[in-house]
């Protein structure tokens, strides 16, 4: 199961998202803050993004908690990153919502309260943020702060899936493999997790390369299997360059010759939706 750090992605879509709608926000401030921001220029960021945020403006309020959490021109402080984005999310802005649900997650700046990270997940996820949904998919996968609940798990990890969330991808792809909360599927699953796979994902690669050794939801393929080992082993996985060792002594010279011409020519996909 991939493992997901929730504060550290959280904090680094937050700014994606701050980034995204800064860029496209018609107070001239918010840009100016944004490139100030980008340049490490904190401290005309904060210039400009503190009465924006006093007078109420959402994006300026979670660029400010950004700001305290990563400090950024101020003292690095949880409590005040909470106070702000607190103040966005309670406006509704979503990758705000995420960013409290991953705090209340952790216990940074908040008690640490699972059933407050799930609400603010779920705020977040209802308006399409891709974290927040793969997020709760794994609340409910987990029964953590909500009950578990395998149906939930998949609704919310195909939700994910489908703007191409590799960690919706992948663990939407283990329970069609196992039948937990959909039909077990596993020609199902091999499709969801081809698409993290294609995305650069060594897990899924890893993963993907298993499916095609042993033949569960893709026919038996020995070139294909090496390929996805052999990438997988190229992003760090080791378990993946010993499966791909072990499987050259079922493969002809041929048959390595073509999987190691196909590993060379692959290219990620941008986006696995």
């Amino acid at each position: 199961m991939p493992k997901l750090n929730t504060f550290v992605v959280a904090v680094m879509l937050l700014i994606a998202a701050y980034v995204s709608q800064a860029r496209a926000d018609p107070d001239s401030d918010i840009r100016a803050a944004l490139a100030a921001n980008e340049r490490n220029d904190y401290a005309t960021a904060l210039k400009l993004l503190r009465p924006l945020a006093d007078q109420g403006n959402a994006l300026a309020q979670g660029m400010l908690g950004s700001m305290y959490a990563n400090a950024q021109g101020v003292p690095k402080d949880d409590a005040e990153a909470v106070r702000w984005s607190r103040k966005a999310a309670d406006q509704g802005f979503a990758p705000a919502q995420t960013f409290l649900g991953a705090m209340y997650s952790l216990g940074r700046g908040v008690p640490k309260d699972d059933a407050k990270a799930a609400l603010w997940f779920r705020k977040a996820a209802e308006q399409g943020d891709i974290q927040a949904q793969a997020t709760l998919g794994s609340r409910y996968h987990n029964g953590r702060g909500v009950p578990k609940d395998y149906k939930q798990a998949a609704f919310w990890y195909r939700k994910a899936a489908e703007q191409g969330a590799i960690l919706g991808q992948h663990m939407l792809a283990t329970m069609y493999l196992r039948g937990n909360g959909v039909p077990k599927d596993e020609a199902e699953g091999a499709r969801w997790i081809r698409k993290a796979a294609e995305q650069g994902s060594a897990e899924a690669q890893s993963f993907l390369g298993t499916l095609f050794s042993t033949g569960h939801g893709v026919p038996k393929d020995y070139v294909q299997a090496y390929m996805w080992f052999n990438l997988a082993a190229a992003g760090g996985d080791n378990t993946s360059a010993k499966n791909r060792d072990e499987l050259e002594h079922l493969m002809t010279a041929e048959q390595i010759a073509e999987a190691q011409r196909r590993t060379a020519a692959w290219q990620p996909t941008r986006s696995g939706k």
